[in-house]
């Protein structure tokens, strides 16, 4: 405990007396709350005390917050998304438990709800006494709003004050981030707020797990000292996004993990260590490239499988019967529209895949959506439905094994194999699936993730070649080649980028010109929508960068390159 206290109470010192007055008793009491303030306001003020009163039971919320629309983007959303959106989840009642000076959520990863457009996350928040605040505790839970069935993350910060038995006056909440390229807005104000104290059954698991998940965390420190460290490095250059639209960013190095703080639109996110990331299509790498690989390790063969396996009438024709679960893998299945980059994802018709919340649309969608153009494992063409697919195949063969039956490819496989060893965060050990009895895990997006699992991830796949305990759990061969370390297998060109390949859901780019080197060095990375990227460099560093300036900006990692480059010799490391 000495550790999360350490960190959690150094927020204290910095915290300025303007912020306090910001939400001090009598606005928490009165209800004045104009516009966002800095969130340095949610955090523990200046003469912060451990908790007086404990709060163990519901937290129930009601009513509509103010909000400023900055970005909606048309290509994304109509009138009646940006209308759904607008509105906060009205079902709001969840159980908390408290643990010394930490509260937390009975349910992690995101909640299913009523609402037509936002699921929620919910975080361990922290808890606290004030002097000015009157003999009551003061309570602030991080959360995440969540578009259903996709990935936009909305991060914020509920705070309230509270005695045994109930709050008191409203809770204040505010929203001043996203990691979200077409909907960004402010959202603030004050929500109705019950409490109902009530004993949870589960409150010491609960407890010990959030412990053991604290304790479980890679070593930080500030990215400024990485410049300590390696004199003459530049920090500023391992932040590739302009500030406005920065999520997080941080590079894992020889155990360590530094990290950049959390900016905001209205000063810096208070918790980053419970900061939500939405992975996108990191989800192809770490949930279809993984399950993939493990499947081959446990059942050799499995990428030989052909499609026809799936029970989809559209999915067993001619056109796919020489398709294997690899090529889908691949990115290579021969059906498409058109082999320009990124043109099928981008066209109209992709709304009939991503929108539909049942298994059936989606699948019907993968399998019948494109006519059969080339040879499979020939054509790279970037398909999100041919990573669902990849999905159902796999559970589908899964399904198959003895004493398999019922199990899930996410759930028992990705999870329970290499997840929970990796001791991720609750967070990120659940996944986006269809919103019916099927349940299908999406496979290629779909993951809400902390900047801790993102380096663990990054660590497992670049650093511990697949190793965990000594043992390696996915298949050497399909991971080597995945990350470049095969010089005969460099994986298909990307279409229209000559120094960028992919492969078993990874892709690579070349920076020989970019660093001076004197042979092609290629660079294996994951990528997601807007911004997302992580890097596995060959010379052992991992560098990420969450943030929603777009497509194209987030695979250009040259300046990042140039300065891991002094930690270690990328040319020379590279195979």
């Amino acid at each position: 405990m000495a550790r999360c206290l350490l960190a959690c109470w150094l927020i204290v010192l910095a915290l300025p007396a303007q912020a306090r007055e910001a939400l001090d008793y009598a606005t928490m009491t009165a209800g004045r709350y104009r516009d966002s303030v800095d969130l340095s306001a949610y955090a523990p003020g200046k003469d912060a005390r451990p908790p007086t009163h404990r709060f163990e039971g519901r937290l129930t919320l009601s009513g509509q917050p103010e909000q400023r629309t900055r970005v909606a983007n048309t290509d994304y959303l109509t009138a009646e998304n940006i209308k759904a959106s607008k509105s906060f989840p009205e079902d709001f009642d969840f159980a908390f438990v408290q643990h010394g000076d930490v509260l937390i959520p009975q349910l992690r990863g995101p909640i299913r709800g009523k609402h037509a457009w936002w699921e929620v996350i919910l975080e361990p928040g922290r808890v606290w006494d004030e002097p000015g605040d009157h003999g009551y505790t003061r309570a602030a839970i991080p959360f995440a709003l969540t578009q259903k069935n996709a990935n936009c993350t909305h991060n914020g910060v509920l705070m309230f004050l509270f005695d045994d038995k109930r709050i008191v006056g409203r809770a204040a909440m505010q929203v001043s981030s996203e990691t979200c390229l077409y909907l960004q807005r402010d959202i603030w104000g004050w929500l109705k707020a019950r409490y109902t104290p009530q004993a949870q059954a589960d409150a010491r698991r609960i407890g010990d797990d959030y412990m053991a998940e604290v304790a479980a965390r890679l070593p930080i420190r500030p990215l400024s000292a990485l410049a300590d460290e390696f004199p003459g490095l530049d920090v500023d250059r391992l932040a590739t996004a302009p500030e406005r639209s920065r999520t997080r960013h941080g590079v894992f190095y020889k155990g360590i993990h530094y990290v950049s703080d959390c900016p905001t639109r209205h000063g810096g996110y208070p918790y980053c260590d419970v900061l939500d990331v939405p992975s996108y299509s990191l989800a192809k790498s770490v949930v279809g490239g993984i399950a993939l690989m493990r499947m081959e390790k446990l059942f050799t063969g499995t990428t030989r499988q052909p499609v026809s396996i799936i029970q989809a009438t559209g999915c067993r024709t001619e056109a796919w019967k020489d398709v294997s679960l690899l090529n889908l893998l691949d990115m290579a299945s021969g059906h498409y529209d058109s082999a320009s980059y990124m043109a099928d994802e981008d066209a109209a018709k992709i709304v009939q895949f991503f929108n539909p919340e049942d298994y059936a649309h989606k699948l019907a969608f993968a399998c019948e959506a494109y006519p059969r153009k080339s040879e499979p494992g020939k054509t790279w063409v970037y398909h999100t439905a041919d990573t669902f697919l990849l999905g159902v195949g796999l559970n589908t063969l899964l399904r198959q094994q003895p004493g398999q039956r019922g199990k899930d490819i996410f759930s028992d496989v990705v999870d329970a194999d290499i997840y929970a060893a990796l001791k991720l965060s609750p967070t990120a050990r659940s996944t986006r699936r269809t919103y019916d009895s099927y349940a299908q895990p999406f496979v290629g997006w779909g993951l809400f993730l902390h900047a801790d699992d993102i380096a663990k991830l990054g660590r497992y796949i670049g650093v511990d070649h697949g190793m965990i305990g000594g043992e390696t759990l996915l298949d050497a061969r399909l991971l080597d080649e995945a990350l470049q370390r095969d010089p005969a297998q460099r994986g298909l060109q990307v279409a229209h980028l000559a120094n960028f390949r992919y492969q078993h859901g990874f892709w690579a780019r070349n920076l020989q010109k970019e660093l001076g080197c004197d042979k092609p060095t290629w660079v294996p990375f994951m990528s997601g929508f807007g911004g997302i990227l992580v890097v596995m460099f060959p010379n052992g560093a991992v560098w990420y960068s969450a943030a929603d300036d777009g497509e194209l900006a987030s695979i250009d990692f040259a300046a990042p390159a140039k300065e891991l480059n002094r930690l270690a010799p990328i040319c020379t490391s590279a195979r």
